[in-house]
Parts: C-alpha cells; sequence; structure tokens
C-alpha cells in the first residue's frame, strides 16, 4: 500500500479484509497486491530473522511542540561502521510492526541503500497509528493567529526529524524523506521550513489538489467509486493507539455500476451506509466548490523554505494522485527559484515504481524493468548524492520514460524547449485535422443520468477499479451512442508530444450542467501482429494514453461556479495531465468525448445545483452536441517534438 516495509502490509492486508465489503478500493489493494508479491518473496520468520540480524530496532515516543506525542520506529544497521544518514518515511498508514523485537521482512527501493549502511525510519503521523491527537486531512501549512505557525503537519515533521537526528545511534546528521502518495504528500511538506538536516526530499505521487486533480476531485467532479470504498477504512474513528478504526460494513454486491448506480444521488450515501462512521465524508460533502476547505489542503502557495533538494516522482497512468506530481515541481520553484528541483515520471500506475520489475502493464511491454531501473539508477544516486556526498555525474532536470518507443530521457527543462504548439481540430467526418473548420458541424448524443457511460468494459462484473482501465482499450466506449470519436489517419511517420495536453470544447447542452470528458487515445493497426504478455492480440486496439473529466460549471471559476445557459454555445477548456508518447507510424491519434465516467466518478444531474445535496428526482437526460465550426473550434493541442 503506501507502506515501506512488507511486512507491515500484511498486518494492513488482514485489517483491510476484516472490512469485509463488496468490493476493495484499488487505491489499497493495487498497492497491497505490489507489496504482497514483495512479501511472498521475502516473508517469513526466515526474512525477518534476515532484517533483524543486520539491524537494531529502536521505538521512539517524540514530544511534539505542543506536547502531543508522535511514534517512530527506526532500524539502525549493526554490521556497518561508521555513520549513517537516515531514510525516514512519515506515513498515515501505521509503521508497523510494533514492538522491540519485531521486525519486518524488508525495506523497499533498492538494494544498495541496504549495501549502503543506510538507517531506515518510520513515523506515524499525528492522529494515527501509535501517535497521538487527532489527524487533519492534509493540513501542510497554518498560521495562528498571532501570526506564527501553528502545530501542521510541516511542524509535526520538523519535530520528529530534530528529535531523530539527536536520539538515533549511528546517524550522520543528515536525513533523506520519501514516501508514495500519502507518505509522499508528508515528504512534500517536510520541505516547508525544511529542518537544517533535511538534504533531501522525494514526494513520489504525492497527494495534493484535492479539488484539481487528485483522489478527490478531478477539475471539480467528485471520484465517487474510490472514496466510497477508501473512506470507510480511512476514515473511522480510532479507540486506541495502534488499532485501525471499526470503519461501517455494507455489502457492495457483484459490480459497483449497479450498487452506486442504484444508491441514486450523492446524498444518500451518507444515510444509507456511512451513518456518521466516517470523519471527513461530512466535511467533503459540505464543500461543493473551491473554497478555503480546500485551500488549506492545497501545497500550492504553501512551499516556503525549500532548503534541501526535491525529487519528484510519479507514473504517467496514475490513476489517484498523477496530479501532485505533475504540478508539485512548479510550485516549489514558484516560491524558492535557487532550490534544486528534479522531476521523474515513468509509465507506471499508482506506486508502481516502488516495487519489482516493472516490465509489463496491462497489455503493454516495456522491454524493460522500468521500476528496477529507476530504484537502482535514479533513486539510490539521488539520496546518495546528498546523504553521503556520493560521487557521480549532476542529475538532470528532468528524467522522462518516453511511452510508444519505450526509452528513457534526460531534460534540462520540462516540457522541453523545443516542443512546438500543434492543434488538431475536430470536423464532421469524425476526423481529426490540422486546420480549423471552416463549416458548421456538430455531433450530438444524449447523456443520461439513469445510463451513464462506464469507464470500463467489464462494467457489469467489475467489482473495483482496476489500475489498468488507465490504459484499457476503449472500443467498448466507442460502440456506445453517448460517446463521440474522432481521429486521424494513420501516421506516417512519429508523433511525439510532450507536456500538458490541452483540451478546448465547445458545446451545448439542453440542461444547465454538463461534464465533460476527454479521452487520448492511441489506435494500433488494425494488421498489428503483436500479442501482450495477457495472450491480447494489439490489432486495432484503442489504447487509453490519457484521460480526465471536466464539470462544467467550474469553466471560469472553480471557486463560482456558473450555469450553462440551454442550447447556447458554451467552451470548457482545461488541460489535461503531461504525457511523453511517441505515436508509431501506422497508428492513429483517437480523441473521445462523453459526458459520464460512472462509477469512478459521480453522475452529473444535467442541472445547476449542489451534486453533493440533489435528489434522486433532480437527476435528468440532457441532449448535448460537441461543435465545431469556424466560431467554435473544438481543438486537442499538444506540444510536439520533433
Amino acid at each position: 500500500m503506501k507502506n515501506a516495509c512488507f511486512g507491515r502490509v500484511l498486518t494492513f492486508l488482514r485489517h483491510r479484509v476484516s472490512i469485509k465489503m463488496g468490493f476493495m478500493h484499488s487505491r489499497v489493494r493495487l498497492p497491497l497486491a505490489l507489496f504482497l508479491v514483495f512479501s511472498l518473496l521475502s516473508s517469513g520468520a526466515q526474512a525477518q530473522n534476515a532484517i533483524k540480524d543486520h539491524y537494531k530496532k529502536y521505538e521512539y515516543t517524540i514530544p511534539a511542540r505542543d506536547g502531543v506525542k508522535l511514534y517512530a520506529n527506526v532500524y539502525v544497521p549493526i554490521d556497518k561502521l561508521g555513520k549513517h544518514p537516515i531514510l525516514l518515511e512519515r506515513t498515515p498508514y501505521h509503521s508497523e510492526p510494533y514492538g522491540p523485537d519485531t521486525y519486518p521482512s524488508g525495506f523497499r527501493g533498492s538494494k544498495k541503500f541496504v549495501d549502503a549502511g543506510y538507517i531506515f525510519a518510520f513515523a506515524d503521523a499525528r492522529g494515527t497509528g501509535m501517535s497521538e491527537g487527532d489527524l487533519i486531512m492534509a493540513n501542510p501549512l497554518t498560521v495562528a493567529k498571532d501570526g506564527h505557525d501553528a502545530v501542521n503537519d510541516s511542524t509535526d515533521a520538523y519535530d520528529q526529524i530534530d528529535y531523530l537526528v539527536k536520539h538515533v545511534p549511528d546517524n550522520n546528521g543528515k536525513v533523506g524523506v520519501w514516501g508514495i502518495s500519502y507518505p509522499g504528500y508528508y515528504a512534500a511538506v517536510s520541505g516547508i521550513n525544511s529542518h537544517p538536516a533535511v538534504k533531501a526530499i522525494s514526494p513520489q505521487a504525492p497527494c495534493d489538489g484535492w479539488f484539481m486533480g487528485d483522489d478527490v476531485h478531478h477539475n471539480g467532479a467528485f471520484f465517487l467509486q474510490d472514496l466510497v470504498s477508501f473512506l470507510p477504512f480511512f476514515g473511522a474513528p480510532r479507540t486506541k493507539l495502534g488499532e485501525w478504526g471499526k470503519p461501517p460494513t455494507f455489502d457492495q454486491g457483484p459490480n459497483a455500476y449497479d450498487f452506486l448506480l442504484k444508491t441514486g444521488s450523492m446524498a444518500n450515501i451518507e444515510p444509507m451506509y456511512f451513518k456518521g462512521g466516517v470523519r471527513f465524508w461530512g466535511d467533503m460533502m459540505a464543500h461543493d466548490t473551491y473554497d478555503d476547505y480546500w485551500k488549506s489542503m492545497a501545497l500550492e502557495g504553501k512551499m516556503e523554505n525549500v532548503k534541501c533538494a526535491v525529487m519528484v516522482v510519479g507514473g504517467w497512468f496514475d490513476a489517484e494522485d498523477q496530479w501532485g506530481a505533475v504540478h508539485l515541481p512548479g510550485q516549489i520553484l514558484q516560491q524558492n527559484p535557487s532550490a534544486q528541483v528534479f522531476r521523474v515520471m515513468g509509465p507506471w500506475f499508482h506506486g508502481m515504481w516502488g516495487g519489482p520489475g516493472g516490465l509489463t502493464f496491462g497489455d503493454l511491454n516495456y522491454g524493460m524493468q522500468t521500476a528496477s531501473y529507476f530504484q537502482d539508477n535514479i533513486e539510490f544516486p539521488f539520496f546518495d548524492k546528498y546523504l553521503r556526498d556520493a560521487p557521480g555525474p549532476a542529475m538532470a532536470t528532468a528524467m522522462m520514460f518516453e511511452t510508444g518507443k519505450n526509452l528513457w530521457h534526460v531534460y534540462n527543462q520540462w516540457p522541453p524547449a523545443e516542443v512546438q504548439e500543434r492543434k488538431f481540430y475536430l470536423d464532421s467526418s469524425g476526423k481529426l485535422s490540422d486546420s480549423k473548420p471552416t463549416t458548421d458541424g456538430k455531433e450530438t448524443y444524449t447523456y443520461d443520468p439513469a445510463n451513464p457511460t462506464p469507464y470500463v468494459a467489464d462494467y457489469k462484473t467489475s467489482q473495483e477499479r482496476p489500475a489498468e482501465y488507465m490504459v484499457a482499450d476503449q472500443r467498448f466506449a466507442e460502440k456506445r451512442q453517448d460517446v463521440v470519436t474522432y481521429e486521424t489517419e494513420p501516421m506516417k511517420g512519429d508523433l511525439t508530444v510532450a507536456g500538458p495536453i490541452d483540451a478546448d470544447i465547445w458545446l451545448s447542452t439542453t440542461g444547465t450542467d454538463a461534464d465533460v470528458v476527454v479521452k487520448i487515445i492511441d489506435v494500433w493497426p488494425a494488421n498489428s501482429k503483436v500479442v501482450s504478455t495477457r495472450n491480447v492480440s494489439m490489432a486495432g486496439y484503442e489504447q487509453l494514453l490519457k484521460g480526465d473529466i471536466f464539470r462544467a460549471k467550474f469553466r471560469n471559476s472553480f471557486g463560482h461556479p456558473e450555469a450553462i445557459t440551454p442550447g447556447q454555445a458554451t467552451e470548457v477548456h482545461f488541460k489535461l495531465n503531461d504525457c511523453l508518447h511517441t505515436f508509431l507510424p501506422g497508428h492513429r491519434l483517437m480523441i473521445q468525448i462523453q459526458s459520464a465516467w460512472f462509477p469512478l466518478v459521480d453522475r452529473n444531474s444535467n442541472t445547476f445545483e449542489d451534486l453533493n445535496t440533489a435528489k434522486n428526482e433532480d437527476f435528468h437526460p440532457a441532449t448535448i452536441s460537441i461543435l465545431h465550426d469556424a466560431a467554435h473550434p473544438t481543438s486537442i493541442g499538444f506540444g510536439q517534438l520533433k
């Protein structure tokens, strides 16, 4: 999951299974499956004894500046002479195993960390695990009324690090902080007003922008399926230190689509299922716009006084926290122009780079062990340079994996300086063209909230969100009446695109609000002879490359939504997350546009209202037209590398 030690994951897995929900949230399931493989390879008493034979465990109760006691456990090598750096993960997911005589089965990351004698430290965040206090979701930097910093996630990081440097035996006074997902967020905030001992941090898939693009919302649209599964576990109040809270239980049935469709409006979830047993749900439902509640959680504008090197890591196909990985480097540099900030993006789902191998994902084969390469050749050298003054070449500003051709590249800036803007315009023949339309044109479909467009082909049998949906075949969607499709002719040469993708969509609707889902697809040649590792023919495969959603009422302001005037041409302009991809000769670029992505995302009622409080009877079908004419040139823009 989000834990660094394999052994502690097994404890969490036992707890998660005991919830007995109909389907498990993939934020938990997928990384668990990843780390479970680790554990099977190195689990049991033999593996734990191997760690115990080489490390001495220390447990600390650390006083925060307000007197709350924060917990940490540390593993110091006993057969490596000299002083060693501390590699710290701060987590809300329990830094188990607890107890002085219990040891994990191993540590994540390159074996080079073990060989070099690194000290591994794990700390429970405030209000989680064995740490006292109350958890406040994403509390990066708060200021008290007197103008001084109040207690928050960044001050807790400072206090824990200060204590560890002063009390952990044989440390060299240098600390690196890393973590994936929520621990990635904690790694990021450890850079705010960073402790002098912190020399390097690596926020990996840091959850951020919870109204903009990570976890909770994308561009104002609520990511329903994940949160209904995840929050009952994460938001259940605990009754004892070191124990998980007991979440409410409910049967979600054979598939998430029918379960959440039958549930009806978002307002029904609390009285039908959660019944006051899930912290944070009520807070989220009370804030339907980008107000101070969501702004307080965002890292934007709060990354001040970052005095350490930063390496932000993410996956091109991360379904959970890609937005934070893409945007955090710029947020840091905006407030700290001289900071050393590096980017790494690979062809991975959420946390995949922390596991073994990385050769394949879904039906894609990368031709190399991408995760192992990252761990040995990027992650370890980064920390070793700043924590042990290891010799080596200077790091590139951006280390990016190019999908399509499956190659690693280094750039001195991101997006690369040599990109040139290229736009593809929609036309009435279902084609994408380099030329603006000169004649009137539109494609019309009906979006019915009672029959919302699914996001996966097997939605009637799918109990959980698969990570593979980010690269899955989209031919199922093309067959639906509520999806419009446009594509180029087969490529005669390489088309390499880099950086964010610009979607400029013109539409009209009979309703007063609408969702716009834009999917960028690489269509494989119909005569392709490639067969995937899962024995799937790639001939005609419509591989999802990027997809995202925008709630149209936020088209001018996320804080002040506006209704659409029925029948009036309306522009919805937004950016999809970055990519680095080559459409190979014979492949086609395809665009699909639709107005639902269910049950991944909550349904739009087609009515301008607060969807968190809407009633079942407020949902109505709407006729939606995608416009492409001289006055309304719908387009998709890329940065092209030549």
